[in-house]
């Protein structure tokens, strides 16, 4: 196995023992919450071979550990001692800050984000591109609005980070418009 699996595996199985650990599964299906941390990793190694001077290994880390502060037990010194600082700082900047208002997390989370290299940068735009998929079925069309406005001000913040993953994202955010303008019955 090349140095780069080596990374992917020994991170993925940390990730997906603790997500595993909380029983979470992607919203709005029964699939393990580790298909969602492979996909935004999927876009990650696509973007990595579209873009120079790319540190993949870093971004593949980031990419599977993403969502572990916020959504499991795992804590940011736990992070640290597993992975490194510089990981575990990732990771938090990619953490909505659930002491402030729930309108200003996606703000100060992008603000963290611009911050640090442009990896992470990458990281936070897979993520959206992954998650502009069916809403799940109990979104009102609000709900799915705020969140095709959201990936807008993700776009629109970070522009310049990766070319390739804006354009995707840019494609997603079209598409996701269907769901904006159709009310459930």
């Amino acid at each position: 196995m090349t140095e780069l699996q080596t990374i992917y595996q020994r991170t993925l199985k940390f990730a997906a023992k603790r997500h595993a650990d909380q029983n979470q599964v992607i919203p709005g299906t029964n699939l393990p919450y580790v298909v969602h941390l492979s996909n935004v990793t999927m876009e990650i190694l696509f973007a990595s071979q579209n873009t120079t001077s790319f540190n993949t290994a870093f971004a593949i880390q980031i990419a599977l550990l993403h969502d572990i502060l916020e959504d499991t037990a795992t804590t940011f010194e736990e992070l640290t001692a597993e992975f490194d600082e510089e990981i575990a700082q990732a990771v938090l900047a990619l953490t909505k800050n659930s002491k402030i208002p729930k309108e200003e997390r996606m703000t100060d989370s992008l603000a963290r984000i611009k911050a640090l290299s442009k990896e992470v940068w990458a990281v936070k735009l897979a993520d959206r591109i992954t998650n502009l998929q069916v809403p799940p079925e109990d979104w009102s069309v609000e709900k799915i609005k705020e969140y095709h406005k959201q990936a807008v001000q993700i776009l629109n913040t970070l522009k310049g980070g990766n070319a390739y993953l804006e354009k995707r994202l840019l494609e997603r955010i079209q598409n996701y418009l269907l769901y904006c303008t159709v009310e459930k019955s």
